[in-house]
C-alpha cells in the first residue's frame, strides 16, 4: 500500500485540488496542515521552498501542477487519452497565467496585503479575466459532458471549481455574467464522492 502525505497550510489554496482528488478517488492520505512556525523550520528542507508538497512513501514531489498530474494519472482523472490529457494540462497552465497577471489584485482582495482593490480590479483583474475566462467557458461548453473533459470528471474540474468558489467569495458580482462556471463549481461540489469531506470541511476564505 502506498503511503501518501499532502503537506500544506490550513487553507484551501493550492492544496485543495489534491485533497479533493484523494477524497473523490477514495484513497487514504495524511492531510498534514502546517503552521507558519512549522513551515519556517521545514522550508530549508523542501525541494523548492514552497508548498504544497506531496510525499509518496517518503519521497517528496513539489509544485502543485506536478502533484495534480501525478495524482490524476494514479486515480484515472487525467483524461481518456494523450490528447485530452494535454488539453487538460493546457487549461491548468492557462489558469496559472491568469493568476499571475492579477496576483496583486488577489492579494489585496483577500486581505493579504494593503492596496486599492477597485484600482487593481480595473488595471489587473478585468483585462486578465476578459482574456482568459471566455476561453475557459468555451472549453467547458465544448466538452459536452458538463465537466472539462469529454470523458467526464478530471482533476481540472476540482482545480477550476475551487478557484471559482474562492473568487465568488469576494467578487460575487463577477459571476452574474458567468453563470456557467458557477454552475460547474456547484456540480463538482455536489459529487457524492465528496459529500462526506465537504460536509465537515472548515470554511476558509482562500
Amino acid at each position: 500500500m502506498v503511503n501518501y502525505t499532502l503537506i500544506y497550510f490550513p487553507i484551501r489554496g493550492l492544496g485543495e485540488t489534491a485533497r479533493l482528488m484523494f477524497h473523490y478517488a477514495g484513497v487514504e492520505f495524511t492531510d498534514k496542515k502546517v503552521t507558519p512556525e512549522q513551515w519556517a523550520a521545514m522550508k530549508p528542507l523542501t525541494p523548492y521552498g514552497q508548498l504544497p508538497i506531496l510525499e509518496v512513501d517518503g519521497k517528496q514531489l513539489a509544485q502543485s501542477s506536478a502533484i495534480y498530474r501525478f495524482l490524476a494519472n494514479k486515480f484515472g482523472l487525467g483524461g481518456s487519452d494523450e490528447w485530452e490529457a494535454a488539453q487538460l494540462d493546457s487549461l491548468v497552465f492557462m489558469m496559472a497565467d491568469f493568476r499571475t497577471e492579477c496576483r496583486q489584485f488577489f492579494s489585496v482582495a483577500t486581505g493579504r496585503e494593503p492596496g486599492d482593490k477597485l484600482s487593481l480590479y480595473n488595471s489587473q483583474f478585468k483585462p486578465a479575466a476578459e482574456k482568459y475566462i471566455p476561453a475557459l467557458e468555451r472549453s467547458l461548453n465544448a466538452s459536452g459532458s458538463g465537466f472539462f473533459g469529454k470523458s467526464g470528471v478530471t482533476f481540472v474540474d476540482f482545480f477550476v471549481a475551487e478557484y471559482v468558489n474562492t473568487l465568488h467569495g469576494f467578487l460575487p458580482e463577477f459571476f452574474e455574467k458567468h453563470q456557467g462556471l458557477l454552475e460547474h463549481s456547484k456540480r463538482v461540489h455536489s459529487l457524492p464522492q465528496l459529500e462526506g469531506y465537504l460536509s465537515t470541511r472548515v470554511k476558509t476564505p482562500v
